[in-house]
């Protein structure tokens, strides 16, 4: 008699499949919520009008979410175009998003609308139209400021409508909490901003 045959599929192998699909979808949230979003990435909502027109965020439109790498500053410094979120520099709890014009060492000025960094115009297609607004503080002109080491220098898109650093100076480093990644909401918008 060959007793070394394989048992068959009953009770207990069904069983141990219903039990299989809670558990794994538990690990799944814990390691999501518990380690993935902490550490590595997080969701983002755009609040304000500050980046448009690259992101929307304004009373009675589709606001755009995004996708933070958390880990892309501990891989590779911040560099000059990317979109940032960091903490908000006037000691309010929430998060601003922003993108890097200047880095360490950096002399930035702005004239007539027009950012220069060490002396040289920036190009920058993402800027919306009409930047200098007389009136609006800071958007016509500012500096010359130079980026302190382990700072880096954040404007809005939309300067008429951003309080950024040429309001509450460069920030510090260890204040940016990571780049935007993608823009996963609205679906229509979806992709890299």
């Amino acid at each position: 008699m060959n007793r070394d045959r394989e048992p068959r599929p009953g009770r207990s192998g069904t069983l141990r499949s219903i039990l299989e699909i809670p558990v794994i979808f538990l690990i799944s949230f814990a390691l999501v919520f518990g380690f993935v979003r902490p550490v590595v990435a997080a969701p983002f909502y755009v609040g304000s009008e500050s980046m448009d027109p690259t992101l929307h965020g304004c009373k009675g439109c589709t606001n755009d979410r995004l996708l933070i790498n958390k880990l892309a500053y501990d891989i590779k410094a911040p560099k000059r175009g990317d979109i940032a979120l960091f903490d908000d520099q006037q000691g309010g709890e929430k998060t601003l998003i922003k993108r890097v014009v200047g880095i360490p060492g950096d002399e930035l000025e702005l004239r007539n609308g027009k950012l220069s960094v060490n002396g040289e115009p920036l190009q920058e297609p993402y800027v919306k139209n009409d930047p200098c607004k007389p009136g609006y503080p800071k958007t016509c002109s500012f500096g010359p400021v130079t980026v302190p080491e382990d700072h880096y220098f954040m404007m809005g898109d939309n300067r008429t409508r951003s309080t950024d650093s040429r309001f509450f100076g460069p920030v510090p480093e260890d204040d940016i909490i990571g780049e935007a990644l993608v823009r996963f909401w609205p679906p229509g918008r979806a992709g890299a901003p």
